[in-house]
This record gives structure tokens, sequence and C-alpha cells, in this order.
């Protein structure tokens, strides 16, 4: 099923000092979070607390919201966001940018609401000098593999005799 395009639908970078655009961020990751593919907890107080004044301290951190602007007053429903963090590809030895979350509210699935973000977190991207954009995804998130594949990225491998690359993560606390 095709779901028609929410043209009321305001894609921006976030203000880590704007209260509505950290407002939004934290509450969309603490759904995000809830969600399946989060994880399925909540985020601590910590986190609640910490979170904006920590990406904000952060200068290669960017993040990018998405609202649903029904009255035009460019207000309305947070319904999306991507948190991005610039790190460095020594290969190439430029920036890249690490797409670290992406989530849109279930209600607003299926409406292009991620393209949009990704697209605008390429833009500043490629304003950073970042020769590409990395990110991880769940094996079984489907939606999201279609989408990032339709987007334009790839499982990353060097040398096809060696395979894909993997994620992997090892807890320091």
């Amino acid at each position: 099923m095709t779901m028609a395009p929410n043209t009321s639908l305001r894609v921006c970078r976030a203000d880590y000092a704007n209260p509505v655009h950290a407002q939004a961020l934290v509450s969309l990751l603490d759904a995000y979070a809830q969600d399946p593919m989060g994880g399925a907890e909540p985020l601590s107080e910590f986190a609640k607390v910490n979170l904006i004044p920590a990406l904000a301290a952060r200068p290669q951190a960017f993040s990018v919201l998405a609202f649903d602007d029904v009255d035009g007053l460019g207000g309305g429903l947070p319904v999306g966001f991507v948190n991005c963090i610039e790190g460095f590809s020594t290969f190439a030895c430029q920036p890249l940018v690490n797409v670290h979350d992406v989530a849109v509210l279930p209600a607003y699935r299926g409406q292009r609401v991620a393209e949009k973000m990704l697209a605008l977190a390429e833009e500043i991207a490629r304003e950073r000098g970042a020769c590409k954009l990395t990110l991880e995804v769940l094996h079984g998130n489907a939606g999201a593999i279609k989408l990032y594949h339709r987007v334009g990225f790839a499982n990353y491998q060097l040398d096809p005799a060696m395979g894909q690359a993997q994620f992997l993560q090892k807890w320091l606390r």
C-alpha cells in the first residue's frame, strides 16, 4: 500500500539551544528507545536530562528533525529525527558522518519522512566536507534496510573475497 505524501512535513536541522527542538529530540529518542528496534526500554532519566547539553557540547554532532506542520505556522508535532556524529576516514583522510539514530513515529512511517531527513543529513555532511555517510541497522529491520538501499547506502566491503563488514560493540560501563 502506497501512502499519500505528507505535504505538511517540515524537516530542519535541530538547534540544540531551541527548547522546542530539545524537547522534540528527547521525546522522540525516548519513543525510539521503547520501540523493539531501539531496545524496548525507555531512556534513563540521566539520558533525558543530559542528552541535549552533551550533544550541544560536541561540535561534531548534529541532528535533523521532522515536524508535521499541519497548521503551516512553523510548529507542529515532532514525528522523526536523525542524530549524526562526525568521524574521520583514515583511508580517505577526510571527515565522514555516522548516521547514529534514525527514527520516525509509527503513524508517520511509509511517508518518506526518514528519506527527507536523510537527504538533509547528507546535505549537512557535504557542507562539512564529509566523504561518506555510514550507519548500522538491525538485520531484522527490513523496512529500514529497504529505505537505506533506496537512498544509496550499500553493505560495506573492501574486497568481496573478504566479505561484508560486521558491526560489533564492547560496553565499557
